[in-house]
């Protein structure tokens, strides 16, 4: 038995004996000819077909509500007809529609100064500062707020950590350190992280504004490309009365900040910048009222936006189960043409996500080629503005076209790392639900090993589409590559390289060194994962006293 596989039955063991589970199903098989056949089904070559036209020039990137955006969501539904996939979007169609707002600061008529006893210092937009589009105002206005620096942002007393224990932030601004304490599970710290997240916090608190910045050191940090994706502006979906889905009138500006401000906003504390940081990567807690004072003047522009979700489905076999989902999802949008680098201005996304579209692709090919569909139905979803905050699947969950209740299951495949073979996978959120079992047996099956988080920095458990599902009290995985490349080569120093180069720019195009065996291999094993929930008669359960299991499965 090689050691992959050996390492993978292990951790399946492992997650049998303590997922704290109390599933009756016996074990799927997975060894007849009809799931081999399948398997074979997923191609390489055929990803990369899908890959080459999804990422190609002429989509100009993909944005939402561009022709580039149309015809990508139409190619995929042309694979899903020609499959012979049925229609699952709003009244019979292909389609969802997905109303946006789009929402851009006017940077000229727009300001961030600081003001101290000596003087008042007026920051430079995109040098020291840019900021959050308002969507729900065209001004807002911010004068001479005090300040209070409040570490991460975090309140999390059950596992021991609260920035606010000893914070006053009623009517001030809020600075926090993007990120979460190291020492939080990997999935809670990524929960922690989110920006939305520690918003709400802040309104909770009484705060009227937001400043986020990073610490020297964090592997996120990449300001130009930043302050650059800013420039795009933000989207939310509209409800029906022509609302945003985000935004609130209580904040009344939000700004990330370059180290030149976030020093300057220090100037005159009774803690340095430096030590302030250092407390926080130690773990401690902290709240200092800071000598200076903010304002922030954000004048924004607003525009109404026309996009879509593209939905097939696959009709279960079994007459009461056909009624619950099992769902894939994968975000067709990117940036479409943004800031130039080094004479390229189109953010052409062949990774992310090009990728994961082709790849849901073939998982509904795999499917369709079952010689009879599983006990449950199988629904596929090619979404929207994933890169603008979940929305086309957020979207999605609040207005199901299938009925809520039976959405049990969620798998998002979102630029699963396709640079060397698929040697081990990461599968976020195993751990959280009985979804563990089954990703164990399909990894058993296939010879792969399942590892640990090994980049909790990224918090990648809420990046993606599958985020949306968990926070409606649906179980879902996403599952990634691990390090291992079965050769010389360093998995980790591969991802941080293209984390650091390529990510979110246009180099992430076609000239990149894919492997697409391995995007066959996630195919599969994301299949076959599903398969056996499809087939199983208990739909999944979050595991007894999880942490997202308690905070969403009343959602």
């Amino acid at each position: 038995m090689n050691q992959a596989r050996y390492l993978t039955l292990l951790t399946y063991l492992l997650i049998l004996t303590t997922s704290g589970c109390t599933s009756s199903d016996a074990p799927i098989s997975l060894d007849s000819v009809g799931i081999q056949a399948a398997l074979a089904s997923i191609e390489p070559s055929a990803i990369e077909y899908h890959m080459s036209v999804l990422s190609d020039d002429s989509l100009q990137g993909r944005a939402p509500g561009t022709p580039g955006y149309e015809s990508a969501a139409l190619y995929a539904q042309a694979e899903f007809q020609r499959m012979g996939l049925q229609p699952a979007g709003v009244n019979g169609t292909w389609r969802q529609d997905v109303p946006l707002r789009h929402s851009t600061v006017v940077e000229e008529e727009s300001r961030f100064s600081v003001w101290t006893p000596v003087g008042t210092q007026n920051m430079t937009y995109d040098e020291d500062f840019y900021l959050a589009a308002d969507p729900v105002r065209e001004k807002a206005e911010i004068e001479l707020a005090e300040v209070v620096f409040v570490g991460f942002g975090v309140s999390a007393p059950d596992l021991g950590y609260d920035d606010y224990t000893e914070a006053d932030v009623d009517g001030k601004v809020v600075m926090y350190l993007n990120g979460a304490p190291s020492f939080l599970p990997s999935n809670e710290r990524a929960y922690y992280s989110s920006g939305a997240t520690k918003t709400s916090e802040a309104i909770s608190r009484g705060a009227i504004g937001t400043m986020t910045f990073w610490a020297p050191d964090d592997p996120r940090l990449r300001w130009n490309v930043n302050a650059a994706r800013s420039k795009r502006g933000a989207y939310a979906w509209l409800d029906p009365s022509g609302q945003p889905n985000r935004g609130h009138d209580q904040i009344r500006g939000s700004a990330s900040l370059n180290q030149s401000a976030a020093e300057a906003l220090f100037q005159g504390a009774y803690v340095s910048l430096e030590d302030a940081i250092a407390s926080a990567q130690a773990g401690t807690p902290q709240s200092v009222l800071l000598a200076t004072r903010v304002s922030i003047s954000t004048t924004t522009i607003h525009s109404n936006v026309e996009s879509w979700n593209v939905l097939a489905k696959l009709e279960g076999s079994d007459p009461k189960l056909k009624n619950e989902y099992v769902s894939y999802v994968a975000h067709a949008d990117h940036f479409g043409v943004g800031v130039n680098f080094t004479g390229d201005s189109i953010y052409n996304g062949a990774h992310d996500n090009a990728s994961g579209s082709s790849i849901v692709l073939e998982i509904a090919r795999a499917f369709k080629s079952l010689p009879e569909p599983p006990s449950r139905s199988v629904l596929f979803m090619i979404v929207t503005a994933e890169e603008w905050g979940l929305l086309g699947s957020d979207y999605f969950v609040h207005n199901p076209t299938v009925s809520q209740s039976g959405l049990v299951a969620n798998f998002s495949l979102d630029m699963p790392f396709l640079f060397h073979p698929l040697r081990d996978i990461v599968p976020y959120g195993a751990e959280h639900s009985s979804m563990g079992e089954s990703v164990a047996q399909a990894a058993a099956h296939m010879g792969i090993a399942i590892g640990p988080d090994p980049i909790p920095e990224q918090v990648l458990f809420i990046r993606s589409d599958h985020y949306s599902f968990i926070q409606q009290g649906i179980p879902a995985l996403f599952i990634k590559s691990g390090f291992e490349t079965g050769d010389q080569r360093d998995g980790g120093e591969i991802n941080t390289a293209f984390r650091q180069e390529s990510y979110h720019t246009p180099f992430d195009d076609m000239s990149q060194a894919f492997d697409f065996g391995a995007g066959a291999d996630h195919a599969r094993v994301n299949f076959l994962t599903g398969y056996v929930i499809a087939q199983e008669e208990n739909r999944p359960t979050w595991n007894a006293g999880d942490f997202f299991g308690g905070l969403f499965a009343g959602s």
